[in-house]
């Protein structure tokens, strides 16, 4: 199972970027792209390797009005480190 940093970053080989035609974030990368689902792109948004894992999620439950999203935030973020997503 992989750890998830105290302050997760996205890796330098991923670029995310908002793709316009498909109206949706993507995760660029030399051997591809991965599509984002609006909820993986948010988390991603913010992780830039400052904000902790509970800001993000306060950060996440402030916006979008609601609570209780650390269990599926942790769980989104620990499959991202899997596929080396974020750092």
């Amino acid at each position: 199972m992989h750890t998830i940093p105290d302050q997760p970053a996205l890796s330098r080989l991923f670029r995310m970027q908002w793709e316009e035609t498909q109206g949706l974030y993507v995760l660029l990368y030399p051997e591809g792209m991965v599509k984002l689902s609006q909820s993986a792109a948010e988390i991603l948004k913010r992780c830039d390797g400052r904000r902790t894992v509970p800001a993000i999620v306060g950060e996440l439950e402030q916006a979008f009005q609601c609570g209780g999203l650390r269990d599926d935030v942790v769980d989104f973020l620990r499959v991202a480190g899997e596929r080396g997503w974020i750092l």
